[in-house]
């Protein structure tokens, strides 16, 4: 009698392949560089194939012109020595902005425009209970800056001219003890060709993302709605510390508990309509993300934290872990802040570069 195998596969093989794959890891890893620095980096901002810029404490700005193979340790904005620069956006080789956070005009902007030569006082923060988040930019001439809450509304700057004038908008009302993330400069996600504005929070209460859902709007505060995030973390240090657009319509946001690191749930979440509706991923990272990164050539998302990194390859609905390969160091996938591919950063000068990331 012959047996001959079924043209689609029985459910519990399905089930079993799925949970395979899901559960299975990942050997290739971060090429760790040389910084020239201890600094604490939270700021980073890949440009092209060879140019980045990276960014942290006591007025570190570093920037690079062959992929990473030196790291130029720039000039120190004037006044800048004890700031903490979590956020850094680039535009090529000579320009960038890079931003300061910190309790009122300790949040600032700086900019370059010959390399990192020499820095110019672009904005300093005119609210003295105001602290800024993070720094996006469209393009060179739209960018935006997100504070924490003032009078119980986040605060949000923005540029249509590089930077010489700023217009205030306020968000909806907030939670109690509501704020953004300052981990990554990506808690804050700013318009892909005409897709939304959108940022994460983390509060008592829950997760809530702000979608910047009409431009003008007849009152300012309607401008902003608010989806709280369902099955996400809840704690007075949880919720969303990272967001990244891969399309105008697709997003992947990640977070969790970094009080918990190891926490290896409800700490990552998608939406395939523009941010409207956002779903659990179904295998979650191994841990609290503090930041996350489409690589578009190979289709592949890279979310990184204190303890690992994990890849999707279906747009955020299932991770799995990024482990060091052969000859790698044994913590090559670990103490990571901030992410922009290829590279990642973190404490103590830590700069790590993909490997690979067509083989992944």
């Amino acid at each position: 009698m012959a047996f001959f195998a079924p043209c689609k596969p029985v459910p519990w093989l399905a089930l079993a392949t799925f949970l395979a794959a899901a559960s299975a890891t990942v050997q290739a890893q971060w090429e760790l560089q040389d910084s020239h620095t201890n600094a604490s980096l939270r700021g980073i901002h890949s440009v092209s194939e060879g140019i980045a810029w990276a960014s942290g404490r006591n007025g570190t700005v570093l920037r690079t012109e062959d992929g990473g193979k030196l790291w130029q340790t720039c000039a120190v904005p004037p006044g800048g020595e004890a700031l903490d620069f979590r956020g850094i956006q680039a535009f090529d080789a000579n320009s960038a902005i890079v931003m300061s956070s910190g309790k009122g005009d300790l949040s600032r902007l700086y900019k370059t425009t010959d390399g990192c030569r020499s820095w110019t006082l672009l904005l300093a923060n005119p609210d003295p209970n105001g602290f800024w988040d993070a720094i996006r930019a469209a393009d060179f001439f739209l960018i935006v800056i997100l504070g924490d809450p003032v009078d119980g509304a986040f605060q949000i700057r923005k540029t249509t001219d590089g930077g010489e004038t700023w217009t205030l908008e306020r968000s909806q009302p907030t939670w109690t003890d509501e704020t953004a993330s300052a981990a990554s400069n990506s808690s804050l996600s700013v318009n892909w060709v005409d897709g939304p504005t959108i940022f994460g929070t983390s509060s008592i209460g829950g997760a809530r993302l702000f979608r910047e859902e009409c431009s003008p709007c007849r009152k300012q505060m309607e401008k902003w709605a608010a989806v709280q995030i369902s099955g996400f973390a809840w704690s007075p240090f949880a919720g969303i510390s990272s967001i990244h657009q891969s399309s105008w319509d697709h997003f992947v946001a990640v977070g969790g508990d970094y009080e918990e690191p190891a926490a290896a749930e409800r700490n990552a979440v998608w939406s395939n309509d523009g941010g409207r509706r956002w779903h659990p991923a179904q295998s979650p990272p191994h841990g609290y993300r503090s930041a996350v990164d489409y690589d578009a050539p190979s289709k592949v998302w890279i979310t990184v934290g204190p303890n690992g990194s994990d890849i999707s390859v279906d747009d955020g609905r299932n991770w799995r872990p990024l482990k060091p390969g052969p000859g790698d160091p044994p913590d090559a996938d670990q103490n990571w802040n901030a992410l922009s591919l290829p590279f990642a950063v973190g404490p103590n000068g830590r700069i790590g570069k993909l490997k690979n990331p067509d083989k992944l």
